[in-house]
């Protein structure tokens, strides 16, 4: 079979507070309806500058414990030179060179392929922004 690429965006909404989100089962429906038990690599990105991807536990209290360390990485106060938006909405801006806004994930015979534990995530901490995107994409 040929290699093919395809994408899909995902619409979010993750309110008006910090937020984890699992999107797993979105990339793993993705998935589904492409990749067709192929082997390859699914790109998860965000075109949003005060957003990323990350790859870990959720449920656990792990997602909280991200947010938490990124209030100490991070703090939102007046120390940032980026100042529009609510206060210390500069290190929104800085998110993004933490977490990462993208992750390239293993593909195998159609479906993604992540340890016991691991999830996709959203990393956003932008309160200004409630509506998001995340493109899903498939090279097999």
């Amino acid at each position: 079979m040929p290699d093919t690429f395809t994408t899909r965006v995902l619409d979010l909404s993750t309110g008006s507070s910090e937020s984890v989100t699992d999107i797993t089962d979105a990339c793993a429906s993705f998935l589904n309806d492409v990749a067709a038990g192929r082997d390859g690599l699914l790109n998860v990105f965000v075109p949003h500058a005060t957003a990323g991807v990350a790859v870990i536990e959720t449920g656990s209290g792990s997602d909280d414990d991200l947010l938490a360390i990124l209030h100490q990485l991070l703090p939102a106060d007046e120390r940032w030179q980026h100042r529009h938006g609510s206060p210390g909405h500069g290190r929104d801006h800085v998110l993004p060179a933490i977490v990462a806004p993208h992750a390239t994930l293993p593909v195998l015979a159609g479906r993604l392929e992540l340890g016991t534990w691991q999830s996709v995530c959203l990393v956003d901490t932008n309160k200004d922004n409630p509506r998001r995107q995340v493109r899903l994409s498939f090279l097999g």
